[in-house]
């Protein structure tokens, strides 16, 4: 187990492949170029019912990497408005049914609970933190998007986002590993040694 993350940036092109996510370490700093799915609270609540429902998904799940986010509009010339990562808790209770579908990725802020880090595990998929407050830089990778479906949710439809070396860190990989569990060990160590 590597004690630090690579000082490296790792590319990635998604969707995401199974050897993608297993290589990946908390910590890891990562551009991600391809296709990101956009969405939040209330495309998540509608996703898990077709899913309870035993019916089709709006887009194929298949190593996908959901970007927690719901844009502003987009200013003339601009080809998507700042759309920072959102909470990630908040998609916690809908997080294990997606990946049992496949899919392999998802960014947001903040820490996971209990439920979802163990999905991650079993299902072979990665948590990335996005970086929180830097939603004009963010929307600057983003090269196409496009509306999927649940216009009627304004800016939490679901958009598809072409994106060039879209920067996170992984938060909790495939493995076990969180990092914000291994920073909050390190600085107590710190704090500990002064």
């Amino acid at each position: 187990m590597r004690e630090h993350a690579s000082e490296k940036l790792i590319r990635l092109v998604a969707p995401l492949r199974d050897d993608d996510v297993l290589s990946l370490r908390a910590g890891d700093r990562v551009l991600i170029s391809g296709q990101l799915i956009g969405a939040r609270d209330a495309a998540h609540r509608r996703l898990v019912s077709l899913i309870e429902a035993g019916e089709s998904l709006p887009f194929d799940p298949q190593g996908q990497v959901i970007y927690y986010a719901g844009p502003a509009p987009a200013r003339p010339g601009s080809v998507m408005g700042p759309a920072a990562p959102t909470t990630a808790l908040r998609m916690d209770a809908y997080a294990p049914a997606l990946m049992a579908q496949g899919v392999k990725g998802m960014i947001g802020k903040g820490n996971r609970g209990p439920e979802v880090r163990a999905a991650l595990q079993e299902y072979g998929c990665v948590y990335f933190a996005g970086i929180g407050g830097a939603s004009v830089l963010l929307s600057k990778p983003v090269v196409s998007v496009e509306t999927i479906c649940y216009e009627d949710l304004g800016t939490e439809a679901i958009r598809r986002m072409t994106v060039e070396d879209f920067p996170v860190v992984v938060a909790n990989d495939a493995h076990g590993r969180d990092i914000y569990e291994s920073a909050r060990e390190y600085y107590a160590r710190v704090i500990a040694s002064m």
